[in-house]
Order: structure tokens, then C-alpha cells, then sequence
């Protein structure tokens, strides 16, 4: 009896719209944020202990908590997807929807929604990538228990790898690859290794076994099909991209590949001579999200790795791209995050990609020459000003003097022919005198009296602090503070 009322009762306040907001509106989301990052400390704690039982424990009661619930609710209705809905259409677009969401957020007989299934362009490519689109509950039940896996695979990762980690990023990649090959010493080629389709094709039997949470949930994230074109296809394989949970998915997927190549050519030169022979090969690794780097000093060395990270993967499902891993000597150079990594007469140095570079230029030239025909000038900086201030931001830690001023001068030329477009009967120095003006004692600056046109030559070259690869976000917070704030005075200085 007292169940069936508290059932109606709780049906009778989520119909409460005004109430809904009100709750909604009155949560303290520094005190919501505090509770769930305690917890999620106890248990990396836990797991850095070896007590899988407790942390097991706090699991439960992180996924349970109602500090947990509506800090994933918030989460999914503030990032970049908020206005895009699944299968079902819905959005919780007010804040009477987002609490309702919170209240009934639960694992009690929970079924996952097919997947709504749509192609994206890959990047400089003809082909489509897909990416699978769950409804919003489906988002925050996957944001809420990413938020109780997260501390285990920060815990147990690889310390050689930074995508779609916290406090981490392709920077942090860069730096690590910085250090490995800068020396006179230093190995001499590289194996570049690109996993094929490596979310779509992650064995559900390896993840059920070895993914630490709710293995009723797991499967309904695994099994939730799809549905394109008004059909239902099911899902064998993979964790479908654009799932809250499928980075960490594919990140502990691959986390072991560092110890397996360390127990085959350890670099501890001490002891007996097999281990002095294994320090001489070398061997490092790096890897962002899929994409990986492992350096050698011999391209045997490198052949032997390519089959050991084959036969790594294998056993969960996944295989190395023919076409994208190959082996490369250092004194011709790799692309790697949008950098070339190539030495020069023995010392290395990394700048922008051509690929990147090229990428770049054909956005702007985009924006300028076709979407900003009729734009106003000051329309036109504005969006020209996000696309540089993220590129250069991006770039400016390597060698990229030369490429900015580079850019600089093809945004130039761009802009004569956006300006010569607008005013065809007028000659080029009344089309100078129109748009570029004097500033500060600088000549030639393409502004407004609200606008300025960033000049990429007069970027500073700032280098990117080094991570500390032993640190973890939940064990040494601190750290991780410090080093956010001092990564935001680079960024504005």
C-alpha cells in the first residue's frame, strides 16, 4: 500500500511543472559538483588499492545519488548536442524537463532506445563516418555512469596515453613525442599505427569481461541497435561514436598495450644482459584515443612491434589499418595530431602539417569567398577571428613562425579578392583605403571600429608545459589545478 503512494505521489510531483522548476533552479551545483568528485576520488582510492570490492561499492552509490543524476542531466544540456534528439524527438530544452528527467533517472528496468544513425564527412576525406545519436535519457544514463567508470580507467590507463582524458591533451602528446625523439640518442623510427574502425568493431565478450560497472547496462549501451532509414539494424560489435561512454569504452579497450610492450623490451638497462639489449631498442610509445606512435631504433625492431600490437588487438576484436600504419625513419618525418615530426640534421623539429595548414586556408577561404560574400566586414572578422584564435592556439607551442606569416599573407590576398568582389569598378588602393587602416602604428589592418583582424605574425611561440604522465586527476588534484591555471595565462598571454 505505502509503495502505490509513493508511486502516485511521485507521479503527482512530476507533473508539477512549477515545482520542477523551482527545484531545478534552486540547486547548488558547486556543492553538486564537490559531492560527485568526492566520490568519484574514493574510488580511483579504492582502485589504486586494489579493493575492487569497495570500489564496486562506491559505484553503486555514485550512480545512485541524486547529486549524480542531475549533474549528468546538466551535462547533457549544456554541451554542443543539447539540440539534437534521438530517436524519440525529445529535448529537455526548460528546467521543469531537466528535473523531471533527474527524478526518474533510474536503472530499474531500463532499456536502451535504437540509436538514431547518421554519416558525417571524415576530415579531408570522400568517406562517411557514422555516428550513432542515443535519445537524451539514454545520454544522461551514459553520462551517469561515465562519471562512476571514469575514476577506475584514469587509474588503471595507460600513463603514455591522452585522448578524451581529463586534464590531457594532444599538446600533452606532442610534448611526450618532444622528449622521446629530441636527442642525439634518441630512436630513429617510428611505427605510425592507425586502429581500423576501432569503435564500430570492439568485441562486446571482451568489454562485458573486463569493463568494471553494471553489466545489465553495459549490454543495453552494447545492444541498443540502430535504426537508419526507418529500419532496425542490431549492434554486434563496437560502442557506437557519440555515446557519452564510448571514449572511455575504447580508451580502457586499448590501455594494456603499454605493459605488453615494456614486459617484451624493458627500458631498465640494469641487471641482466637480455634487459641491457631490450633498454638499446628503444622502444616508447604514445598514443592519442586510436592513433598511436611507437618509436624504435631499428625498423626490424618496428616489424617486430607491428605484429605484437596485431596480436594485442586481435583478442578484442580490433586490427591495424594496412593503408595507415607504416614505418617511417625520423629523418623523413611523420604527421601526428596535425604536427610533422621530422628531424633536421639531427635536430628534431615539429611544426604545422601541410594537411593542416591546407585545411585551415580552404575554411577560410570558404567564409570569405563563398558564405561571406555579402557579410559585412565586421561579420566577417568575427567569424574569421574564432576559425584563427582556435587554429593558432592549437599551433602556437611548435614551430610555426614561419606557417603563421605564411597564412597571414594568404588571408591577405584572399581578402583583395573578397574587397575587389564587393567594389569590381573601384581600383586596389581605394579598396586598401576602404578596409585597412593604421593601428597603434601598424599600417595595413584589416578592421573595423569594432573588429580587428588577428595578425597571425604577431603571435608569440609559447612552449607547452610538460605533463607529468604519473599523475592522475583523482589521486593528485592539485596538480592538475595548478597546471590548469597556468595553461590558461599561456592561452591568454
Amino acid at each position: 500500500m505505502n509503495f502505490s503512494i509513493s508511486t502516485m505521489d511521485k507521479t503527482e510531483s512530476l507533473k508539477d511543472t512549477k515545482s520542477l522548476t523551482n527545484q531545478w533552479e534552486s540547486i547548488d551545483w558547486s556543492k553538486v559538483e564537490h559531492d560527485v568528485n568526492r566520490l568519484q576520488t574514493r574510488i580511483a582510492k579504492a582502485t589504486a588499492n586494489g579493493d575492487s570490492n569497495k570500489a564496486k561499492r562506491l559505484q553503486y552509490l555514485l550512480t545512485h545519488s541524486f547529486f549524480a543524476k542531475a549533474y549528468a542531466v546538466r551535462k547533457v544540456t549544456t554541451n554542443k548536442g543539447k539540440n539534437t534528439s534521438g530517436v524519440d524527438k525529445r529535448l529537455w530544452s526548460t528546467s521543469a524537463s531537466k528535473m523531471r528527467a533527474v527524478l526518474s533517472l533510474t536503472d530499474k528496468r531500463y532499456r536502451a532506445k535504437p540509436l538514431k544513425r547518421v554519416y558525417i564527412a571524415k576530415k579531408g576525406k570522400n568517406k562517411n563516418r557514422p555516428l550513432g545519436i542515443p535519445t537524451m535519457y539514454d545520454r544522461a544514463m551514459q553520462t551517469l555512469y561515465a562519471l562512476a567508470l571514469e575514476p577506475i580507467a584514469e587509474t588503471k590507463a595507460d600513463t603514455v596515453s591522452f585522448g578524451f582524458r581529463r586534464g590531457r591533451s594532444a599538446k600533452d602528446a606532442c610534448e611526450q613525442i618532444f622528449c622521446v625523439l629530441a636527442r642525439k640518442c634518441s630512436p630513429t623510427w617510428i611505427l605510425e599505427g592507425d586502429i581500423k574502425g576501432c569503435f564500430d568493431n570492439i568485441n562486446h565478450e571482451w568489454l562485458q569481461s573486463n569493463i568494471p560497472m553494471d553489466k545489465r547496462i553495459l549490454k543495453q549501451f552494447l545492444k541498443s541497435g540502430f535504426i537508419y532509414e526507418g529500419k532496425l539494424f542490431p549492434t554486434e560489435t563496437g560502442s557506437p561514436q557519440g555515446g557519452a561512454i564510448s571514449s572511455l569504452y575504447a580508451n580502457m579497450t586499448l590501455d594494456g598495450l603499454e605493459k605488453v610492450i615494456q614486459d617484451k623490451f624493458h627500458r631498465n638497462s640494469k641487471g641482466n644482459i637480455e634487459n641491457h639489449y631490450r633498454a638499446k631498442t628503444k622502444v616508447n610509445l604514445v598514443r592519442y584515443a586510436d592513433d598511436f606512435i611507437i618509436t624504435a631504433n631499428s625498423k626490424e625492431t618496428a616489424e617486430e612491434l607491428k605484429c605484437i600490437v596485431s596480436t594485442f588487438l586481435e583478442s578484442r576484436g580490433l586490427m591495424l589499418s594496412e593503408e595507415k600504419t607504416t614505418i617511417t625513419h625520423v629523418d623523413d618525418g611523420f604527421d601526428f595530431l596535425g604536427w610533422t615530426f621530422r628531424k633536421f640534421k639531427g635536430k628534431l623539429i615539429v611544426k604545422p602539417s601541410k594537411s593542416s595548414i591546407k585545411s585551415l586556408i580552404k575554411k577560410c577561404s570558404s567564409i570569405i569567398l563563398k558564405e561571406g560574400k555579402a557579410s559585412m566586414q565586421s561579420d566577417l572578422i568575427r567569424r574569421l577571428n574564432q576559425v584563427i584564435r582556435g587554429w593558432t592556439n592549437y599551433h602556437k607551442h611548435v614551430v610555426a613562425s614561419q606557417t603563421f606569416s605564411y597564412v597571414n599573407n594568404t588571408l591577405y590576398h584572399l581578402l583583395h579578392l573578397w574587397a575587389k568582389h564587393r567594389h569590381p569598378n573601384k581600383n586596389k588602393w581605394w579598396r586598401l583605403n576602404r578596409y585597412w587602416h593604421a593601428q597603434n602604428g601598424k599600417p595595413w589592418v584589416f578592421m573595423t571600429d569594432d573588429y580587428t583582424l588577428i595578425n597571425l605574425r604577431r603571435i608569440k611561440i609559447v612552449r607547452h608545459p610538460k605533463l607529468q604522465i604519473l599523475k592522475t586527476p583523482f589521486l593528485d588534484s592539485k596538480y592538475f589545478i595548478k597546471r590548469k591555471m597556468k595553461l590558461h595565462a599561456l592561452v591568454a598571454a
